[in-house]
């Protein structure tokens, strides 16, 4: 058997397949990651603000005021993606706590809603019968805001079932690292136990002190390393022994109706992500006149027409029906979901053909539109979902 030299194009041990030279070396205006989580921490902080001042408005669903909720949530997806996400997390949040008679979040709180449950370990919760307090223990993954949210509603396994749990986030990183106004988790911040409104006024001060030990929560370094969604600042979260507080009982996260209604909401927030992708293709249209180019952005248009009116009868439907008596909510919602998030799709893909590589290039805001919205709307899980629906349909909802 002779022996064959390596090819010109079999890298050698120990010898690099590209020569030296200077493509990794830092260049003006280039992607970073940690700058883009740092501006959006710092745009949802000051959002969070806005709403707790009532300069931006996010009426509770089902209070005859659904459209403004939706068309809110629409808006800040326009302006960023990410900062939606992370703006949708909160204003979540703050329905959940009011809907399962939660404790009032107090002022300057961030709060993120994490309930991904992702084949894994997972996070499980002990409850001490002796004290009557939680703990919280093990991994949650797609926790976004983990180093610029204050607060988290988290689900998490008991030995009854699955739960709903808040917790103070106490640990993450610095204001540096992280980009926000103050460490989330300080206790010289607005909303510490002892103030009105906060879990302390609840009867939870045994589970959320301040003076419990280091090392109960811990964003997990080198999982979030998306490129779409980058702002997000998703990874995934480490909880040993945090304490926490139960919010509802069993199951009684996913059994409300605004669980239904808030999977409306995250649909609201593609569409905003989709009109933000369309401007490069407006843009472009309006420069020069061309059949082609106006053909796409006719298609888009007929896109984001129709899911907007679907939006806005989703929103007239669940005011007329807030607490679902009529048992609708969840196959509305799969509804919805599924078609702005085929309406999405089609918008990336008209753009991307009328308008080529040249923006993705060259704009940089297009570029990170397009890459959010891909990321964000797999939140859709595609046929997967559509197979419950078909389920809803044929009268085999239990089944699904």
């Amino acid at each position: 058997m002779t022996h064959r030299p390596p090819s010109a194009f079999e890298p050698q041990e120990g010898v690099g397949v590209l020569p030296p030279g200077d493509a990794g070396a830092p260049q003006p205006g280039d992607f970073g990651a940690a700058s883009a989580r740092a501006a959006t921490a710092a745009r949802f902080a000051v959002a969070a603000r806005q709403i707790e001042e009532g300069k931006l408005r996010f009426p509770l669903p089902g209070s005859g005021a659904t459209g403004l909720r939706f068309a809110a949530l629409r808006g800040v997806a326009e302006e960023d993606l990410a900062v939606a996400r992370l703006v949708e997390g909160h204003t979540d949040a703050l329905v959940i706590l009011a809907e399962l008679g939660g404790p009032p979040p107090a002022p300057g709180q961030r709060w993120g809603v994490w309930a991904a449950e992702p084949p894994g370990e997972g996070v499980r919760a002990h409850h001490d019968a002796r004290a009557d307090t939680w703990t919280l223990s093990g991994l949650k993954q797609y926790a976004s805001g983990a180093h610029s949210c204050t607060h988290a509603l988290v689900t998490a396994r008991t030995e009854d079932g699955p739960r709903l749990f808040a917790v103070r986030l106490d640990r993450g990183t610095t204001p540096e690292e992280s980009g926000t106004p103050e460490k989330p988790g300080t206790f010289d911040e607005p909303g510490t136990p002892g103030e009105p409104g906060t879990f302390e006024e609840s009867g939870a001060r045994s589970d959320l002190r301040p003076d419990t030990g280091p090392g109960t929560y811990e964003p997990v370094p080198g999982t979030w390393p998306a490129l779409g969604m980058a702002g997000s600042d998703t990874p995934d979260v480490r909880f040993d022994g945090a304490p926490a507080l139960p919010v509802g009982g069993v199951d009684a996260y996913v059994r409300r109706p605004g669980f239904a209604h808030g999977g409306v909401g995250v649909a609201a927030c593609w569409l905003g992500g989709a009109h933000a992708v369309t401007g490069a293709l407006r843009r472009a249209a309006a420069r020069r006149g061309s059949p082609f180019t106006d053909a796409h952005l006719g298609a888009v248009d007929v896109e984001l027409y129709a899911a907007g009116l679907v939006l806005e009868r989703a929103a007239a439907e669940i005011d007329a029906d807030p607490e679902d008596a009529a048992g609708g909510a969840e196959q509305r919602a799969l509804r919805v979901r599924a078609l702005v998030a085929a309406c999405c799709e089609r918008v990336l893909t008209h753009v991307g053909r009328a308008t080529g590589a040249g923006p993705l290039c060259h704009d940089a805001r297009h570029a990170r539109a397009v890459a959010d919205l891909t990321v964000y709307v797999r939140q859709h899980h595609a046929e997967r979902d559509l197979a419950v629906l078909g389920a809803h349909v044929a009268g085999r909802a239990e089944e699904a």
